[in-house]
């Protein structure tokens, strides 16, 4: 039986369609999906809600069959009712009361808040990067987690609160009008009173949780904020700054609590002394009737317990509109990230690029990028150029000159404003983005991993790699034999041991030498890389270009880098400046225009010191009296690495030498 309940509802299917802003609409689509459950609510609702009516009926009859001289007879005659009550209250109640609390608790309980979870997270997840650059992690977590109890708890209080109420309040109202209409006169001030208290509260109540919902997500968001940055907080020493950091937000949201909280309390109290004069007001016309002898005992015996069982429910009904409120504040505040149209998101004929039949020639076409600004800059300003298949190119160029956003434009982290960008003459706004990266392999300079397995890293971008293929590219990226050295705190050791939250149980170059073999293993016919070896040691660099150079045959490679000497031997070099490429060529054609990059090149390779003397391609650092002679000299000497010509190499040497 519980088995039939749990398995009503598959949450984890993937969504037809994202959640729609608005907030109506964004009820129902989640509620649409699962109409059957909540119709199910619904009966049992009115099937309770009907017994709960019939009750102070059969009270009132009891008490005229008790009033009869003629005892035994009454009973006789009143028989049939007795075993009618007696089955409603005995299995009917019950029957009803357990299926109710099979679909609330069984089904929808589990099954529904799961399913707007998924929905949530999987709509987020593919939301544009600049969401996530603009929020906090915490904070859209927290959204994506408390949607689902709140959608789920804020439809399920209405049904039960709502509908109980008016089923019975109705019901209740007819009951009384048949004894005498003059009897139903409280229930019905009653109704419109509690309208009219509604109307007032019920905004004031959402408007004051969305408030409420919104200074916690803060909260969570500064927490989070501070927690995920630790190591950096303990390096500055600025424990107590982020205790005021969190304070300020804790405060805010306490002030917001209290408001919510004042609201509460007039909403209990106004709703508490209309409960009271529901019933005193029945109470009193039920005796003023009974004593002018137009109303039996057994009338007003059913009336009083009747407007007793309203105010008894409508003080529980409060509370469950408090939390369908509360909820619905959550909600709305959620909404924020959930509802947010993806700006993109993928064409509805979106193609599919084929990483297997990807040749990888690159054009960048009339390329202009402003990141939506107004004040005429622009990060890319008509830019073109075309990148061979299987050509290398080097991108140069200061901080802010448009390196990083032509990769990211490549990739489709932002949309294209001006021109376009083609791989093998499509437009890669025409190919889903999903198979546009696949045939993407990156090495970014700033490398955060999963909280996972390091095999579970290495083979995130190949699902169904196997671990030979994991530990073969493991050894290309020279990381094999520290990963073999690796435990977690749960004693699980090597390929197998988890990394931490980003990573961060590994060094920069460790955690670089992991992306690199991921990357590796993805085997991509093109490859970006942004400073990928800039965390590594120089022995490590120099046994890794090794592998890049072989990685990079036969692919398109676009290498960023602000160390010219790791990417002079590439086949070109573009350098950009003001988002436009001001030069371009080979190193050495470079070096011979004599312009920006020559510059660079002179500065990186210590060219103002080869105006000491240069001999032999050697040459001497200025001498200086040594206050400790018995050391050994320096020299600095010009060396070639896998990807070119280096500035210089400084180690020890022995004063015989010099």
């Amino acid at each position: 039986m519980f088995a039939f309940f749990e398995q009503c509802v598959r949450p984890t299917v993937v969504p037809k369609k994202s959640p729609p802003p608005g907030l109506t609409a964004f009820y129902w689509h989640f509620i649409s999906q699962t109409k059957g459950l909540y119709g199910a609510l619904f009966a049992t609702g009115l099937a309770v809600a009907l017994i709960d009516t019939l009750i102070p009926v059969f009270i009132g009859r009891l008490v005229e069959v008790m009033e009869a001289t003629a005892r035994v007879a009454a009973l006789q005659d009143a028989a049939p009712m007795l075993t009618g009550m007696a089955l409603l209250v005995l299995v009917a109640r019950p029957l009803a009361v357990l299926i109710d609390s099979l679909v609330r608790h069984n089904a929808v309980v589990p099954g529904v808040t799961s399913m707007i979870r998924w929905q949530s997270h999987w709509h987020v997840v593919r939301q544009s990067w600049s969401l996530f650059q603009n929020d906090f992690a915490g904070r859209i977590a927290n959204r994506v987690m408390h949607m689902g109890d709140a959608v789920r708890e804020c439809v399920v209080s209405s049904i039960h609160a709502i509908w109980y109420i008016a089923v019975f309040g109705v019901s209740s109202l007819w009951l009384m009008s048949e004894a005498d209409w003059r009897l139903a006169v409280p229930t019905g001030l009653w109704f419109i009173g509690y309208i009219f208290f509604l109307r007032y509260f019920v905004p004031r109540m959402r408007d004051l949780a969305k408030s409420s919902s919104e200074q916690r997500s803060a909260v969570m968001g500064r927490v989070v904020d501070s927690y995920t940055n630790i190591l950096t907080v303990k390096l500055f020493s600025r424990a107590s700054d982020e205790d005021a950091y969190v304070r300020e937000a804790i405060d805010t949201h306490t002030t917001a609590i209290a408001a919510h909280m004042r609201m509460i309390t007039k909403f209990t109290t106004t709703l508490s002394l209309l409960n009271a004069l529901l019933l005193a007001g029945t109470t009193a016309i039920g005796i003023m009737l009974w004593s002018q002898g137009t109303l039996d005992a057994g009338a007003v015996a059913m009336a009083v317990p009747l407007a007793w069982t309203i105010a008894n429910a409508a003080g529980w009904v409060s509370w469950e509109l408090i939390r369908a409120f509360e909820n619905m504040g959550v909600v709305q505040e959620g909404m924020q990230t959930v509802a947010v149209t993806n700006t993109s998101a993928d064409k509805p004929a979106a193609q599919t690029l084929d990483p297997g039949e990807v040749r990888g020639e690159i054009r960048f076409e009339r390329l202009t990028f402003t990141f939506g600004r107004n004040d005429g800059r622009k990060i890319l300003d008509n830019l073109n150029c075309v990148i061979r298949p299987g050509e290398r190119v080097g991108l140069i160029g200061s901080s802010g000159a448009g390196k990083s956003t032509l990769i990211n434009l490549l990739l489709r982290f932002h949309e294209i404003e001006a021109g376009s960008i083609r791989i093998d003459g499509q437009d890669i706004r025409e190919v889903t983005q999903e198979s546009l990266r696949r045939s993407i392999g990156v090495v970014a300079q700033d490398t955060s991993l999963l909280h996972r397995s390091i095999a579970e890293n290495i083979a995130y971008g190949s699902p169904g790699a196997t671990r030979a293929q994991i530990e073969a590219a493991a050894r290309r990226a020279q990381a094999h034999e520290f990963i073999l050295g690796q435990t977690d705190w749960q004693g699980r050791t090597g390929y197998d041991a988890q990394v931490g939250e980003r990573g961060v149980k590994l060094s920069g170059g460790q955690r670089q030498r992991i992306a690199i073999a991921r990357v590796v293993l993805k085997n991509a016919p093109i490859l970006i890389l942004d400073e990928a070896t800039s965390a590594l040691d120089s022995e490590v660099e120099l046994a890794i270009q090794d592998q890049l150079i072989g990685l990079m045959e036969g692919k398109t490679v676009i290498a960023i880098a602000h160390r010219l000497s790791t990417i002079a031997c590439l086949d070109r070099l573009l350098v950009l400046k003001d988002g436009q490429i001001v030069e371009q060529g080979t190193h050495d054609e470079l070096l011979e225009l004599g312009g920006q990059y020559a510059s660079l090149w002179r500065h990186q390779s210590g060219g103002f010191l080869y105006s000491a003397g240069e001999r032999d391609n050697q040459v001497e650092l200025p001498q200086q009296a040594d206050p400790y002679p018995s050391r050994q000299a320096v020299t600095a000497r010009a060396i070639h690495t896998p990807f070119g010509k280096s500035g210089l190499s400084i180690w020890p040497q022995p004063e015989a030498e010099l």
